[in-house]
């Protein structure tokens, strides 16, 4: 049976008071949802359908849309579930509650997000501009906006960071959820499957960059994707951070009163803060001359 897909009714179920008042015969919203987030975690998206999470509450799909309108919005009301695991704690104070500032702070979030794709490699799959976030959703957002409150960036830089590293934590739960899929659907793993392309390694040796690399063991231990990833994400965001504060430094103060000043873009620098300042230093240099 098929429903237009609504996002205010969406708001709707996932702003809810209370998600199991008044069950209808047993059957809730909440219950609806946990069912069908154990379904994808077992199956991943492609084996979940409104039938499926019907047959494992003893209740037909039509009973199921009495209470959620189609898959569209079941998808957005497990992702609000389970982005209920993730610890905000200490949100309204961001990096100045943790230890190592908010590199540390971003980056325990960001380990956060990776270990619940972990958990639930189906967020990988249902990733996309549209979805609409519910109040866990955006209490993980709202922390992650407070590890980089008040370090010098702008408010379109702190989106924008935060931004930059959940996609990257998106790139690497995506991957790791197709790898998934695929060793599921074969079951062959990634290494099983790669270990036996003998006649692709025999070609190598045309390409001297790449036969060097793998000679020389590139390929035995290699690092950690997600760990390598994210410290160079951080590193960009702290060169950042740096060239902000340096600005700053290099901002002028006025010579009469002291208050800092942003530094010109083109011509002369500035030497006084305001109209006022500067008629005072022009007071002050008609009394000294004699």
């Amino acid at each position: 049976m098929a429903f237009e897909e609504d996002p205010d009714r969406t708001v709707e179920l996932l702003w809810r008071e209370s998600r199991d008042a008044a069950p209808r015969q047993g059957l809730s919203v909440g219950a609806i949802v946990r069912a069908a987030v154990e379904i994808a975690d077992a199956d991943g998206v492609e084996g979940l359908s409104m039938r499926r999470v019907g047959e494992r509450l003893g209740f037909t799909s039509m009973s199921l849309y009495r209470h959620i309108p189609g898959k569209a919005q079941l998808i957005d009301l497990m992702c609000d579930m389970v982005m209920g695991d993730v610890a905000t704690d200490g949100a309204n104070g961001g990096a100045a509650d943790t230890p190592g500032g908010w590199r540390a702070a971003l980056e325990a979030w960001a380990r956060e997000g990776w270990a619940l794709c972990r958990r639930h490699p189906w967020l990988a799959e249902v990733r996309g501009t549209r979805h609409v976030p519910g109040p866990n959703s955006i209490a993980h957002f709202e922390y992650a906006l407070s590890t980089v409150a008040g370090i010098g960036l702008k408010p379109a830089e702190m989106v924008a960071v935060v931004g930059l590293v959940g996609r990257f934590v998106d790139s690497e739960a995506a991957r790791a959820a197709e790898v998934a899929r695929v060793e599921r659907r074969t079951g062959v793993s990634e290494e099983e499957w790669w270990g036996a392309r003998e006649s692709l390694y025999e070609k190598l040796h045309l390409y001297p960059t790449l036969t060097h690399v793998w000679e020389a063991g590139g390929y035995d231990e290699p690092e950690d994707s997600f760990g390598f990833g994210l410290r160079r994400v951080l590193d960009g965001i702290e060169a950042l951070i740096r060239e902000r504060e340096e600005k700053r430094d290099e901002n002028a103060s006025c010579a009469i009163c002291g208050t800092s000043m942003d530094r010109a873009e083109a011509g002369r620098p500035r030497a006084y803060c305001s109209r006022a300042c500067q008629q005072r230093a022009y007071r002050r240099r008609r009394r000294s001359t004699p």
